[in-house]
């Protein structure tokens, strides 16, 4: 189970950059309390975060109320692309808010329709059709039940969802039955046989990443391609960052023409410029039939939604597909404002040019680590270090945690370790971060790593 980050007060070494500023007692008493008061009536589910209430976000920073400023390396949770506390966006929520129009359930409203069509004209060409929904998680489920839709139009026989191990959809019933990691799904006691996992070819654990893998998989495990409705796949899996190999993807869309499956790719983490590409799957120079968005798809404001194919889209007919905060007014203008910053900015330009400094940052630590890193891939403003027992391939969650605990003393903030065993120290920090921060942000964690190896 993973660990609560200790209620207990620290004292420090301060630290003042232009980045960064922390001193004294972390967290210090007030911080204490509050947070004692919020777990006192909160599930106990979200207590695996940092000890640090939030005051204010702007831009890369988060400040508590006692003078305290965190280099963020974590954008919330990959949601702030464009920046925390941006006040294009936070205008726009407040103009929307002003009219008064709070919502307006499936009745049409100005920035719902600015917003689709946007949307398809961001999205590769055939891909014109929007569906609007409030998570990624609602968005993955959406697709599901496309899929199995369009599956059977061609055949009662055409059911089976292909996803692969390790992923992650969400947390509802239909996403983690998709998702690949046996522990998030332990619950579900009926689960749907026809929802099929294949090795992901992430190139470390496992190290076949041909594509003959993914059929002979379906062939050990008696399924006909004839009756694959869908394939699923994170555009990155959210354990790594792991990617697929360029000519994998390529295989993977051939064979789902062939056999007359639809390809969706789960763009929750991967969409928005997060990949130094406004569509995740882009680096892989293929097109899906549909794909999901989220988390950095306003920057702020519950948002998700399905793309896709007009001819699966519109497979339902009116009121027969509908969600109660779909195409939420303030929501909708929040996600216009996000991606006018995103495109203004040049952000998606910006998380390409830094792609590479990343990438050295994060090999340079790996080598410097070589028996207690495993992997440290990194594509766009997305990153991981594999922390690993030396000698194994086993992920080390205890120094992941640890790591990401003297990170926050010296003043970064990540999330708390993720993937596979928890080993996976995640790197995503909002888009308009330049060169120097970041490069600072990697100095943390590479002196961290050092600090929590010596524990």
């Amino acid at each position: 189970m993973a660990k609560e980050f200790p209620l207990e007060s620290v004292e420090v070494k301060s630290v003042e950059t232009k980045y960064r500023k922390v001193s004294g007692q972390l967290p210090n008493a007030e911080t204490i309390e509050q947070i004692k008061t919020l777990r006192s009536v909160e599930a106990r589910s979200m207590r695996g975060q940092p000890p640090v209430v939030w005051d204010r976000a702007e831009g890369i920073n988060v400040y508590d109320a006692y003078g305290n400023k965190w280099l963020d390396f974590s954008s919330g949770v990959l949601i702030t692309n464009a920046g925390h506390g941006r006040k294009k966006i936070a205008d726009a929520i407040i103009e929307q808010a002003s009219k008064p129009l709070l919502t307006t359930y499936c009745f049409p409203n100005e920035p719902r329709i600015k917003l689709t069509q946007k949307l398809t004209a961001l999205a590769p060409d055939g891909l014109d059709k929007v569906f609007l929904l409030s998570t990624g998680s609602e968005s993955t489920e959406c697709a599901l039940k496309l899929m199995r839709t369009y599956g059977q139009k061609i055949s009662g026989d055409k059911n089976v969802i292909v996803s692969f191990y390790d992923s992650f959809h969400g947390r509802t019933t239909g996403a983690q039955q998709m998702g690949g990691m046996a522990g998030g799904k332990a619950w579900i006691k009926n689960q749907d046989p026809e929802i099929v996992h294949v090795p992901f070819p992430d190139g470390f654990r496992n190290e076949d990443t041909s594509f003959e893998l993914f059929e002979k998989t379906l062939a050990d495990i008696d399924v006909n391609p004839a009756n694959v409705a869908g394939v699923m796949t994170e555009t990155y899996q959210g354990v790594g960052p792991n990617f697929m190999p360029k000519e994998y993807a390529e295989k993977l869309r051939k064979w789902c023409d062939q056999h007359k499956a639809l390809l969706c790719f789960d763009e929750v983490q991967a969409g928005f410029g997060r990949c130094g590409t406004m569509w995740g799957f882009e680096v892989y120079g293929v097109v899906p039939d549909l794909f999901c968005v989220g988390k950095g798809f306003s920057s702020s404001m519950p948002i998700g939604g399905v793309i896709g194919r007009a001819d699966i889209m519109d497979l339902y007919g009116p009121n027969e597909m509908t969600s109660t905060h779909s195409g939420n007014s303030i929501c909708c203008a929040a996600a216009l404002a996000n991606l006018e910053i995103i495109e203004e900015e040049k952000l998606v330009e910006n998380a390409a040019k830094l792609s590479q400094v990343f990438n050295e940052q994060l090999q340079s630590i790996k080598n410097d680590f070589p028996k207690i890193i495993g992997f440290a891939p990194a594509v766009g403003l997305v990153g991981g270090l594999l922390m690993i027992k030396p000698g194994t391939k086993e992920p080390d969650y205890d120094l992941a945690w640890n790591v990401i605990n003297h990170c926050f003393r010296k003043g970064l903030l990540m999330f708390a370790p993720v993937g596979v065993g928890g080993g996976c120290v995640k790197i995503a920090p909002p888009l308009c971060i330049d060169e120097e921060a970041l490069k600072e942000g990697c100095q943390v964690i590479r002196e961290s790593i050092k600090e929590a190896v010596k524990e």
